[in-house]
């Protein structure tokens, strides 16, 4: 094939899933490495459960992701009728024929498989119907299925990329497939979605299908499809599936799956997208574990992606994270934490490099963008002192080094440097004679309102220009 078109062919159904996002990562590495392009579908055939909103979030998700596709979606609802042009087809050359089975009949049939112990599959049994047959069943009032023929002695076979030889029995695929919902016997009825994806994907010239392991049984289906239907063949890429820590499909009992909830939790789209990358690929040696997408891109391919599944570590993830954070410039890191400061009713006391010191000072121990709503209230709001924070300030010689250290504190205009503020706290010990610990415990609690924070002198350095510090341990002493 001498273009590379791939697709993310989700179904608007629920918002933007782990899984499907990792799909999209794939398929868009793939189509860059290539000089391809990157194509979406929305499959809302489902009209029941497909909405507007989750069209929005997977859209919304994938940009956020920086996983922008090159052409306008294809709406798969909107092709209807060139999917039942090619079921008139199938049923015009023999390949699918029309299944008036009732629900309570085939419902029997199941049963009767469950106690015999047998897989369930459709029996065939209306494969053979003579006109005659036919013509009673619909003088009887009943509507019909649209069933594919698969003959049971049939041998699928396809080169996976990532799985090798692949080798599927016709007996294996659960009997004659329906292709088409129930309809009265004169009309074809909703077409399902072995048939449409076949029909779409022909038509956007697809080379090859990226997609998740648990469809291997629905490629041996759709190539009988393509033979049927005399389309061209793509080529076929089935990768693992994302597993839990138990070694499950992960799904939505594991908590967080959807993409918005990783971004509404402080996750960066840079390293949820660094990390899907890692869920199933493995980066050549010396590449290390942190890139972007565009880096991967230049590296990826097939020959890489494992079988075996993945396992989902927040570990790794949180990790990747903080680098991230930890590697923002102050003013990129501003402009991601303010509206998480203005959501939390958290207002700026100052504008320009006051904000941007406080973010050098936030950035190297955030894990998570939201944990710079709770490391910044401090500075933002004045503290309320926790039990650890009160309990320190009624230790001996506590509030005695804060008595001393009041009246040294140059006034806010003058400035504070580092130097400064460290000679500050030894003159206190020598004037005081409190422990140099005590001090500098007692004088965190009255600054931060606990004991756990960045630095102690850039933390104090950070809080004079606004006259914090002063009024701050001046409100400790009168505790």
């Amino acid at each position: 094939m001498s273009s590379v078109r791939v697709r993310l062919a989700p179904s608007p159904t629920g918002t933007l899933h782990i899984g499907t996002a990792r799909t999209a990562v794939f398929n868009w590495l793939f189509a860059r490495r290539q000089g391809g392009k990157f194509l979406l579908r929305i499959e809302d055939t489902d009209r029941e459960r497909s909405k507007p909103e989750f069209t929005a979030n997977i859209l919304e998700g994938l940009a956020w992701l920086g996983l922008q596709w090159d052409e306008e979606p294809v709406i798969q609802s909107a092709r209807i009728d060139a999917h039942r042009a090619a079921i008139s087809r199938l049923l015009a050359s023999g390949h699918a024929y029309r299944c008036y089975a009732s629900e309570g009949e085939l419902e029997a049939m199941r049963e009767a498989q469950r106690q015999a112990q047998q897989a369930p599959r459709y029996d065939n049994r209306h494969r053979q119907l003579s006109p005659d047959q036919e013509a009673a069943y619909q003088a009887e009032g009943r509507e019909a299925v649209i069933r594919f023929r698969i003959d049971d002695d049939a041998v699928i076979t396809w080169n996976d990329l990532v799985r090798g030889p692949m080798r599927w029995q016709g007996s294996d695929l659960g009997g004659d497939m329906v292709i088409a919902r129930r309809a009265p016997a004169d009309a074809i009825g909703d077409p399902l979605y072995n048939l449409v994806v076949v029909v779409d994907d022909a038509a956007m010239a697809i080379s090859h299908v990226i997609r998740g392991e648990d469809h291997l049984a629905n490629t041996a289906k759709q190539l009988l499809l393509y033979q049927a239907l005399e389309l061209p063949l793509p080529l076929f890429a089935h990768t693992p599936l994302i597993l839990n820590a138990e070694g499950r499909k992960l799904s939505k009992r594991d908590g967080v799956t959807s993409v918005s909830d990783f971004k509404a939790m402080g996750y960066t789209a840079e390293a949820l997208a660094n990390y899907m990358t890692l869920l199933g690929w493995s980066p050549p040696e010396g590449m290390g574990e942190r890139f972007s997408l565009s880096e991967a891109a230049t590296v990826f391919g097939f020959e890489r992606v494992n079988r075996a599944g993945a396992r989902f570590d927040w570990d790794k993830l949180n990790w990747l994270n903080s680098q991230v954070l930890h590697a923002l410039p102050p003013v990129a890191l501003l402009e991601r934490l303010q509206p998480l400061w203005q959501a939390a009713g958290l207002a700026l006391p100052s504008d320009g490099p006051w904000a941007l010191d406080l973010c050098r000072l936030l950035a190297s121990s955030l894990l998570r963008l939201n944990d710079g709503v709770d490391q910044a209230r401090p500075f933002l709001e004045r503290p309320t002192p926790d039990d650890d924070a009160r309990a320190q300030l009624d230790q001996p010689g506590a509030r005695e080094g804060l008595a001393a250290l009041l009246p040294l504190l140059p006034d806010r205009a003058a400035g504070l440097d580092a130097a400064t503020a460290r000679g500050l706290i030894d003159q206190v010990v020598a004037i005081a004679g409190v422990r140099k610990g005590v001090l500098m415990k007692s004088l965190r609690a009255a600054l931060l309102g606990k004991l756990q924070g960045p630095d102690l002198v850039d933390t104090w350095l950070l809080l004079h220009p606004l006259g914090e510090d002063r009024s701050r341990i001046e409100a400790s002493l009168a505790s």
